[in-house]
Formats: structure tokens, C-alpha cells, sequence
């Protein structure tokens, strides 16, 4: 079982949550029993991020039984996990693991409604979700993004040649076309992006040479208009990838699709609400001969069944 975060990670966040022990729990003294606990969707959702919550359970010292894979779409009630072990372990994993999976399952299941929009309308349309996550979890929101169905716009600055008019305003005015020329010098193995936010100033892009022109916050209508404009301009040799950019959700994605745009680009999966995970916690005293069987039972058929963390 791959996780996206390395050991040392998952410790941490264990280690935030619960920095000298858990009180509750030694003063209850109850640290010793044995215990069991599953957790499962309690509505639907894609999930994300399930082989670190296993992990993160497992680092706590409790045996794991992962019932679906990150990237599943559950039904109610589907199960995602169960483990057992010593109450300790399992109270002291129990939030970590579950918020894990609901934040990221927030941001795949949005971004899995974008692309099912979009592809409805155009199936073999790219979604691509931008690197506006929150600072320091780029690792989980890729991985989320990922289970989603989509694909990232770009990991950071340093992968990517993407000129906005921020950068133009230090290039004083120089022409387009040389601005073209100095990043062909300069990166030569790299597509050439820039953001445009008129029809105008995309068809300026388009003959200057650019690969790329993302048309930020243009309505579907005006993307429909440019993606016209520029397939009939006979001096391109080769027409630009028009990527439709700001403001594109799952409300929209379709009528962007249809207005020809050759990609989304997006930020909303990351603002998504995160997906309620229901945990059940018992000891083993409780049924226990009914511990492993609570993933064949309720699993999904298609899906990935208890994948030993």
C-alpha cells in the first residue's frame, strides 16, 4: 500500500494532535483494551487519501484492513477501513485519520463533478486543477486532485514558463513577439503560456507565437468566440491551446467544454466543503466476528477490497 506522504510526515501530524499523550484517555485508564474501529462514507463521495489515514493508524499501533482504494466513488455507507487494536492507539489515530480523508475527499469529489461536467460534453477534455492549495499540503492536494480524475496545471514556478501581465509589467513594452523570443533562448524545451484577459489581447498572444493562451475569466460565449477567431487566423502555423481559466466549477465546466476550449483550468475543488466519514468505535467484546467481514460485505463490486496497510 503506497501512501503520498512519507513516514516521517505521517508521524507529525500524529504528533501535532496529540504532543504529550492522550490525557482523556490515561486518565480514564482505559489505554489497554482491545477495540475496534471503522470507518465508512456517510454519503457520497470519491475518496481520497485513504492509504495514509490507514498509515497514520497503523504508525499508532493498531492492525488495518483498508476496504477501498483512494480514488473510489462510495456510496452511503460504504466502507472505507477498519482496524483494530488498543483503545490508546485507536483514540489517538482516530481524528487524524478520519479529517485526512475528508478534507481530500472534499477536494476529489468536486473535482471528480468538473470533470464528469465537462467530459459529458467533451470526453477527452483535460481538467487541470491550478497550485492555489493551501501552503504546506501540496502533497495531499495533488494526490486529491489525482483521485478526482484530474491533472495539475502546474506544481509550482519552477516547472512552467506561465506569463501573466504581473510579469509584463516589468518588461515595459516590449513587443510580444520578443518577449517570445527571449523565453524560446532562455527555456527552449518549454510550452510557452500566457494568461490574456481580452479577445484582443489573446489573438496579440496567438501571433507573437505563444503555445498556450489562458483566457482568465472569459465567459463561455467569449471563449466560443476566441477559439473561432483563432482557428481562422491563416498566419499561425500552428493554432494555440486555448485554456479556459478563473471561475470554472462544476456549474460551468460543460458550457466551457462546449464552447471548445481545449482545457479547464480551475481552483474551486480546493474550497470544496470536506465529506462527512463516519467512525464507529467499539471494543472487540462487541461482535467481534464481525470485524473482517465488514468490508466484503458493504464494498462496492469494482472496487478494491481489503488492502492489507
Amino acid at each position: 500500500m503506497a501512501t503520498v506522504a512519507s513516514r516521517a510526515e505521517l508521524e507529525r501530524l500524529l504528533e501535532d494532535d496529540v504532543p504529550y499523550g492522550d490525557l482523556t484517555t490515561e486518565a480514564l485508564g482505559i489505554g489497554a483494551v482491545d477495540g475496534v474501529m471503522r470507518l465508512s462514507a456517510r454519503a457520497p463521495m470519491v475518496l481520497a487519501l485513504a492509504e495514509d489515514a490507514a498509515k497514520i493508524i497503523e504508525l499508532s499501533g493498531c492492525s488495518v484492513d483498508l476496504c477501498a482504494a483512494s480514488g473510489s466513488a462510495l456510496q452511503q455507507g460504504a466502507p472505507i477501513l477498519e482496524a483494530c487494536g488498543p483503545a490508546a492507539a485507536l483514540l489517538k489515530s482516530w481524528k487524524v485519520a478520519q479529517t485526512l480523508i475528508e478534507i481530500w475527499s472534499g477536494v476529489a469529489s468536486e473535482t471528480r463533478a468538473i470533470v464528469d461536467a465537462a467530459r459529458a460534453v467533451a470526453p477527452n477534455i483535460p481538467v487541470a486543477c491550478t497550485r492555489k492549495n493551501v501552503p504546506g499540503t501540496k502533497r495531499f492536494a495533488v494526490a486529491a486532485v489525482k483521485a478526482g480524475g484530474a491533472v495539475m496545471h502546474r506544481l509550482g514556478l519552477s516547472e512552467t514558463v506561465l506569463v501573466f501581465p504581473e510579469h509584463r509589467a516589468f518588461l515595459g513594452q516590449q513587443p510580444l513577439f520578443q518577449t517570445v523570443e527571449r523565453l524560446r533562448r532562455a527555456a527552449p524545451e518549454k510550452k510557452l503560456v500566457i494568461e490574456v484577459k481580452t479577445a484582443d489581447a489573446a489573438l496579440a498572444a496567438a501571433v507573437a507565437g505563444f503555445d498556450v493562451i489562458q483566457a482568465e475569466k472569459f465567459s463561455p460565449a467569449e471563449v466560443a468566440a476566441l477559439v473561432k477567431r483563432v482557428a481562422v487566423m491563416a498566419y499561425t502555423r500552428e493554432r494555440p491551446i486555448i485554456a479556459a481559466a478563473g471561475g470554472v466549477n462544476a456549474a460551468n465546466a460543460a458550457a466551457y467544454a462546449e464552447a471548445g476550449a481545449d482545457i479547464l483550468v480551475t481552483s474551486s475543488p480546493y474550497l470544496a466543503k470536506p465529506k462527512d466519514v463516519q467512525v464507529r468505535i467499539s471494543t472487540t467484546d462487541d461482535k467481534v466476528s464481525s470485524l473482517h467481514a465488514h468490508c466484503q460485505v458493504n464494498s462496492t463490486p469494482g472496487d478494491t477490497n481489503r488492502l492489507r496497510a
